[in-house]
């Protein structure tokens, strides 16, 4: 597969259909999976720069899906939802470059200001934290976290996915998922003075 750009060979009736149904059909015809590109490259980029900076996102975005469209028989056809299995390759790859994550968020940490390009984990939580310094003292509070629990969090708070979808981006159960984010939550509060920036997620996820 040819990584492109978006609206290379799709057609009007095929964005009407379901990731899985896409996905199913790209089996047989290749270029539909252009369709799946089209809906979530751009969340995918916004992850990844988020988590590595806009130099890594794109070759880390265009890695994610030439996995995926290598993967896409094994795809569970049941889920009519890709967004956690795309998501979750984002994360394994992110897995590789765990230190340069790590030395961009203490980076980010020491910035006087937030760089212009640089988003917090929503502006909703900033303004519910009620603290305009954020940013520097998450980007410290979030180098702080382990891989497996800074990826539950920023999973959740970055890629929007709930409980369940998060669960399955990981492939480990919903309970774990629970128990690494409450364990994140605690440190994230602990670190930024008693404001948690994933809150604002609660409400949708699946409790």
């Amino acid at each position: 597969m040819t990584v492109g750009p978006p609206g290379v060979g799709t057609r009007d009736e095929d964005r009407g259909e379901s990731d899985a149904r896409v996905i199913a059909r790209s089996r047989d015809e290749p270029e539909l999976f252009a369709v799946l590109y089209d809906r979530h490259a751009d969340a995918v980029h916004r992850y990844a720069a988020r988590r590595l900076g806009p130099e890594a996102a794109e070759d880390l975005m265009a890695e994610t899906f030439v996995i995926a469209f290598q993967r896409r028989h094994t795809f569970d056809l049941a889920r009519a939802d890709a967004r956690p299995w795309l998501f979750g390759i984002a994360t394994n790859l992110v897995g590789r470059h765990r230190r340069a994550e790590a030395r961009r968020f203490k980076a980010l940490s020491r910035l006087p200001e937030p760089v212009e390009h640089e988003e917090p984990v929503a502006d909703r939580a900033v303004a519910r934290a009620g603290a305009t310094g954020v940013r520097r003292d998450l980007a410290a509070a979030l180098a702080g976290l382990s891989a497996r629990h800074r990826d539950v969090v920023l999973l959740i708070a970055w890629a929007g996915l709930d409980y369940e979808e998060a669960a399955h981006a990981l492939g480990v159960p919903v309970g774990t998922i629970r128990s690494r984010l409450n364990r994140a939550r605690s440190k994230l509060r602990e670190a930024l003075g008693g404001s948690d920036p994933t809150a604002f997620r609660e409400a949708d996820a699946h409790a």
